[in-house]
């Protein structure tokens, strides 16, 4: 007889299971900051490594205590703001009706995006959002690429005139990883997953093997459904490619944000991705995605409490080595 109980296998939470279309992530929500800063940043992933941190909280088994603390390094060089988006709202949503493009523009980005062949309107000033693009210079990194990840990211302000000045302000020039993001505060981290390849329903959905003495398959499931209606459901585990989705994470603690380089790195450098050579920031836990894949980091959207402090206690460098 077969069993009674048998929960579904595999979450419904993420569907479909569809690969991401780029190779960075976009984000579709932004908070509301009425400082004048990037509302984010990016960078590159590096791996991880672990902290010692003073338990802060006084209620904690370990307070005031060195608690062992694994932490996800990104490497963050500076990024340029290549353009000023303004949009204005219909009934279809967004669309963009003015863009300004600044006049200095990097040679690695002129062969991806060419600004000459594209017209700036500044002459429209009604718009109802406003965001800026932004693209990085892996070509400072030791990551072996050179064509920039160009991106678009949320500006904060009192309003859109406010944000406007400040857009322009910044337009063509550099902007640091301090500048949009402090050390202590909370953040989400927007990324592409591993990819996976082509796998079987058994990792995929983790499904149970079938009895050995099944006929044509072990690793698979035992129907696709009904005989009718003749229609197999979205919800039935079947193989495919895996992986490489873009997830979300919320409420990264950002530790420690910093500026040499050689406090961080180790001995031959960090395993399939060298030596950090810019600013580089410290996330509490692990961020979803590769080694060299760019990182999405915006400020927190929906932050559950505040950010606890920071007291970081040792940095295990020299006994890396071997990571």
């Amino acid at each position: 007889m077969p069993t009674k109980h048998h929960p579904h296998r595999g979450s419904m939470q993420f569907w479909p299971h569809a690969r991401s279309r780029k190779h960075t992530a976009r984000v579709q929500g932004w908070p509301i900051v009425n400082e004048n800063s990037l509302l984010g940043f990016i960078g590159y992933k590096v791996g991880m490594t672990h902290l010692l941190l003073k338990e802060q909280n006084p209620k904690s088994p370990r307070a005031g205590m060195n608690v062992f603390t694994p932490v996800t390094v990104i490497e963050c060089p500076p990024v340029k703001v290549y353009s000023i988006r303004l949009y204005e709202e219909d009934e279809d949503g967004f669309k963009i009706v003015s863009e300004i493009f600044s006049k200095k523009t990097d040679k690695e980005l002129k062969r991806r995006t060419p600004a000459s062949k594209k017209e700036n309107k500044e002459e429209v000033v009604e718009f109802d959002k406003i965001m800026i693009t932004i693209h990085t210079q892996p070509k400072n990194t030791g990551i072996g690429k050179k064509k920039p990840d160009v991106i678009e990211m949320g500006i904060g302000g009192k309003d859109n005139k406010d944000k406007l000045e400040y857009a322009k302000s910044i337009l063509g020039k550099e902007v640091k990883l301090s500048e949009a993001i402090k050390e202590g505060e909370w953040l989400d981290a927007h990324s592409v997953t591993k990819g996976k390849g082509f796998c079987g329903t058994v990792k995929k959905f983790g499904v149970k093997r079938l009895q050995h003495k099944s006929e044509k398959k072990i690793r698979g499931i035992g129907t696709l459904g009904a005989w009718t209606t003749k229609k197999v459901q979205y919800t039935v585990a079947q193989p495919g490619k895996w992986g490489y989705h873009l997830r979300t994470e919320y409420n990264k603690q950002a530790i420690k944000i910093g500026s040499k380089p050689e406090d961080i790195n180790i001995k031959g450098g960090f395993l399939r991705y060298g030596l950090v050579k810019n600013d580089y920031l410290l996330i509490h836990g692990s961020v979803p995605g590769a080694k060299k894949r760019p990182i999405t980091l915006v400020k927190a959207i929906r932050p559950t409490s505040k950010a606890p402090k920071v007291e970081i206690m040792y940095t295990n460098q020299e006994s890396q080595q071997w990571k």
